[in-house]
């Protein structure tokens, strides 16, 4: 357990989109909000990628946080279209 540190956050997501590829998969990317108990708020965008089962379910295999800081978002959309 981490030194004046604690476990209850919840999260909330502002909006999101998702993204088709392939037979069953899909890229979902989310603006949320983490707010831990003394109502501290932190926005951060989240990529998460995933497929959908037989039955219509989402299933989510891999996630990324990536801070919402206008430097750090100009540089990463950057390095994306650089690709």
């Amino acid at each position: 357990m981490r030194s004046g540190k604690s476990n209850n956050v919840r999260f909330e997501t502002l909006s999101s989109e998702e993204i088709k590829f392939g037979k069953n998969n899909f890229i979902e990317v989310a603006r949320k909000k983490a707010i831990d108990e003394n109502g501290e708020e932190r926005e951060f965008v989240s990529i998460s990628r995933g497929y959908t089962t037989l039955e219509g379910a989402k299933k989510y295999k891999a996630n990324i946080a990536l801070p919402l800081d206008d430097e750090f978002m100009n540089k990463f959309k950057k390095t994306i279209a650089s690709l």
